[in-house]
C-alpha cells in the first residue's frame, strides 16, 4: 500500500510525458492534406513542369553509337513538384509521398511507382544548387506577378516606400540536428544541418534571399556579400547585432545603401554631434572604434530611446533626421521581427524544423522547398489583405493555410467560387483578421507618450 502511494506521488509530482528541447517541434499530423487545385495552380506558376519526367537519357561513348539507357523517373522537374508539394500538404514521411505518388500521381502527371531506396539515393546525389536554382527562378516568376501590399495612406510603411527602393529584414537562423540514420551520424552529439539566411521585406515578409551553408557554427557575417549584392541602391535592411562590423557599415555606406541596427554593448563611441532630443529620446551624430586598429571610417547616427528603465539604442548610416527620423528608426528595427515570424512559420507551420533525410545533402533541397511554398502563401495573404481591406499585418498566414483543407471540402461539396473568394466570405469564421491585443494597444499609447510631437 505504501508503495502504491509513493508511486501515485511521484507521478503527481512529475508528468510522464518527456518535454522536448526545442519548441519548434510540434505534434504532426500523421495524414496529407488533401489536394487543392487552386494552391497546386500557384505552385505550378512558379515550378517548371514535370511532363519531361520520362525523357531517356543517352550515353556519351566515344567513337561508338550512343546507347539508349533506361529512362529517368525521379526527374529534377518530378523532384521539384514531389520536395514542394510534400511540404504544403504536410506528408509526414517519404514513404508516405512515395504511397499518393503511386497512388495519385502530382498536379497533371500520372501515378508513378519508385521505391523509398530510389528516392533516397536520388536525395542523396542530386545537387541542391540545382534546387536553389530553381528557388531564385520561382521568386522572380513571382515578383513579376505581385502586386504591392495594402498600405493606409501616411502611414509608416507608404511613407518609407516612397523613400527606399527596397524595405527588408535579414537574420540567420541554425537548422536542427540530422536524422541519425546513417552510420557515420550515429555519434554522442548528433550533428547540426547547418546555418540558413533568410532576407525579407520588412512589412510583408516576402522572401528575397535564402542562402545556406552546411557550417553550422558560421557567423552571420559570414553572409554579408550576399546580402551587399542582393540589396539594392537605396534600399535599407534592418539586422540584429550577429551582422555587427565596422567593415561591413562602412561597406554598405560606400555602396550607397543603407542599415539599421543595435548598437553592441561596450562598443567605443565619441559623440560628435547632438542631433535633437526629448524626455525619453536623444540622436547624435557618432564616430565608433576610438580603441580600434581598424575603426568605422564613416561616421553613424545613434538614436536612444527610453522603454520604461531601459535605454535601447539603435545605429543606423542615414544622419540626416529629414531621411529618417528617430522615431522611423526605432519603429523599423521592431520591424526586423518580421524575419523572425517566418523562421517561426516555416520551422512550426510548415515542418522546416523536422528534417527529411540523415545526410546533408538532403536539407538545402528541403529548405528551398519550404521557401518556396512560403513565398507562395505570404504572396496570397497580400491578396487576401487587398480584398478584406486589411493592414496585411492583420493577416494571419497560419489561419489562411489552415483553411485550404475546409476550401477542399467546399468544393467537393459544389463551391465554384474560387479560393479568394471562398475566404473573404469566411474570414471571421476562419480567423484570417487577427484581433488587436491590449498589449498592442498599450504599447502605440506608451510610443505616442515618449515621442510627443516629434
Amino acid at each position: 500500500m505504501a508503495r502504491r502511494i509513493k508511486t501515485a506521488k511521484k507521478r503527481k509530482g512529475k508528468s510522464s510525458k518527456p518535454k522536448l528541447s526545442n519548441p519548434d517541434f510540434r505534434a504532426r499530423s500523421h495524414f496529407p492534406l488533401p489536394p487543392v487545385a487552386a494552391v497546386e495552380a500557384r505552385l505550378r506558376a512558379s515550378l517548371p513542369s514535370p511532363s519531361d519526367a520520362k525523357t531517356p537519357r543517352m550515353s556519351l561513348r566515344p567513337g561508338l553509337p550512343p546507347k539508349r539507357l533506361r529512362a529517368r523517373l525521379l526527374t529534377l522537374p518530378l523532384m521539384a513538384v514531389l520536395m514542394v508539394t510534400l511540404v504544403w500538404r504536410q506528408w509526414p514521411s517519404l514513404s508516405e509521398a512515395l504511397r499518393v505518388l503511386a497512388l495519385e500521381g502530382l498536379w497533371e502527371g500520372a501515378p508513378l511507382e519508385a521505391t523509398r531506396q530510389a528516392l533516397s539515393k536520388r536525395l542523396g546525389t542530386l545537387p541542391a544548387q540545382l534546387f536553389a536554382q530553381l528557388y531564385e527562378e520561382a521568386l522572380t516568376r513571382l515578383r513579376a506577378t505581385q502586386s504591392p501590399p495594402p498600405a493606409a495612406p501616411g502611414s509608416l510603411q507608404a511613407s518609407l516606400q516612397e523613400r527606399f527602393t527596397a524595405l527588408w529584414a535579414a537574420d540567420g537562423s541554425t537548422r536542427e540536428g540530422l536524422r541519425r540514420k546513417l552510420k557515420e551520424l550515429r555519434e554522442a552529439t548528433t550533428p547540426l544541418g547547418g546555418k540558413m539566411l533568410a532576407v525579407v521585406e520588412l512589412f510583408t515578409r516576402r522572401p528575397q534571399q535564402t542562402c545556406y551553408t552546411e557550417d553550422a557554427q558560421a557567423n552571420d557575417k559570414s553572409f554579408c556579400r550576399q546580402l551587399l549584392e542582393a540589396l539594392p541602391v537605396g534600399g535599407l535592411v534592418v539586422f540584429d547585432l550577429g551582422w555587427f562590423g565596422f567593415p561591413f557599415f562602412d561597406q554598405l555606406t560606400a555602396l550607397g545603401k543603407c542599415f539599421v541596427t543595435r548598437l553592441r554593448a561596450k562598443t567605443a563611441y565619441q559623440v560628435v554631434e547632438v542631433l535633437g532630443a526629448g524626455a525619453c529620446w536623444r540622436a547624435e551624430l557618432i564616430e565608433l572604434g576610438l580603441y580600434r586598429a581598424n575603426p568605422c571610417q564613416q561616421p553613424l547616427r545613434l538614436v536612444s530611446v527610453l522603454w520604461g528603465t531601459t535605454w535601447y539604442r539603435y545605429l543606423t548610416n542615414l544622419l540626416e533626421p529629414d531621411k529618417l527620423s528617430a522615431r522611423e528608426v526605432a519603429a523599423l528595427y521592431r520591424q526586423r521581427w518580421r524575419v523572425e515570424e517566418a523562421f517561426l512559420l516555416t520551422k512550426r507551420l510548415l515542418g522546416l524544423a523536422y528534417l527529411w533525410v540523415g545526410d546533408s545533402n538532403g536539407v538545402p533541397i528541403q529548405l528551398y522547398a519550404t521557401w518556396l511554398v512560403y513565398a507562395v502563401l505570404t504572396d496570397l495573404c497580400v491578396q487576401v489583405a487587398q480584398v478584406l481591406e486589411v493592414p496585411l499585418a492583420q493577416i494571419s498566414l497560419a489561419m489562411v493555410y489552415r483553411s485550404f483543407y475546409h476550401f477542399s471540402q467546399a468544393e467537393a461539396r459544389g463551391y465554384r467560387y474560387g479560393l479568394l473568394m471562398f475566404l473573404f466570405e469566411n474570414a471571421k469564421l476562419l480567423g484570417l483578421v487577427k484581433a488587436k491585443h491590449k498589449r498592442q494597444k498599450e504599447r502605440e499609447a506608451f510610443e505616442m507618450e515618449i515621442w510627443g510631437s516629434s
